[in-house]
């Protein structure tokens, strides 16, 4: 007769690490507390749970490729429209996704909307929502390759596995008609199905530099706004002046 698996072994196999990890010491500390055993299962399955909700996070983490250094502790917010500020906690509490909108953050060269989406997208997945960060030349680049290998409808469904794409710097560089098309129909895909989060340095009447045909400019906009929440980031380039200090810093430290 085959011998009986352990209590450690079924734990493995129930998938239970945290169990596997605690349940000794804390049956030690059950029967020293004289706790009931529901209250001593309780506890254990707290640890559990605790446990995989921080391995989930960590793995959303992973995925998502956001620059980790970008966190709104990291962000001046003092910096920021009162408007804005007063929608940071709404939007970092994640409901404009269950309703598919999009974020738009316009904004000069260095007024800070990508570290604003960046910290609000860590937000996010500390609320347990899967968002996805790429560049909209790496996102184009990814596109026009399952095109050409006939799977672009394939790869939209994986991105579909994010509840938000944040597309950094569309409009930065200016993409030919065939790359312009792709991602047309990525956000024409997601459009009242997934949000969106977008940095731009271009106002909505100077799409027509991205998407080329007047139609298709039109036609992406359209879906954009429908559903949309609207950054303004009309600041002055946050580098620029950091850069201003230190030289100004510098220039007193000479005298």
């Amino acid at each position: 007769m085959s011998e009986e698996p352990s209590l450690r072994m079924r734990l493995k196999n129930f998938k239970l690490p945290a169990f596997v990890a605690n349940y000794e010491e804390m049956a030690r500390q059950a029967e020293r507390e004289a706790l009931t055993h529901e209250r001593y299962l309780h506890s254990l399955a707290q640890v559990e749970a605790y446990e995989r909700h921080h391995r989930r996070i960590a793995l959303l983490l992973r995925r998502s490729r956001l620059p980790r250094e970008k966190t709104l502790a990291a962000f001046e917010q003092e910096r920021l429209p009162k408007k804005i500020r007063a929608l940071l906690p709404t939007l970092c509490e994640g409901s404009f996704l269950s309703r598919a909108e999009c974020v738009l953050a316009f904004g000069n060269p260095g007024s800070g909307k990508t570290h604003l989406l960046c910290g609000i997208a860590h937000e996010l997945i500390q609320h347990g929502h899967a968002v996805l960060f790429l560049s909209v030349t790496l996102l184009v680049q990814r596109l026009l390759v399952a095109k050409r290998d006939l799977r672009l409808s394939q790869e939209i469904k994986k991105l579909d596995k994010f509840e938000a794409l944040l597309i950094d710097d569309i409009g930065y560089v200016q993409q030919d008609r065939e790359e312009m098309e792709v991602l047309f129909t990525l956000l024409a895909e997601r459009y009242e199905r997934r949000s969106v989060m977008i940095t731009t340095n271009l106002v909505f009447s100077k799409w027509d530099q991205i998407f080329k045909d007047p139609m298709t400019t039109a036609a992406a906009v359209d879906r954009l706004v429908h559903h949309s929440i609207i950054l303004e980031l009309n600041l002055p380039s946050y580098r620029a002046e950091k850069a201003k200090a230190k030289m100004d810093q510098g220039a007193g430290k000479d005298k």
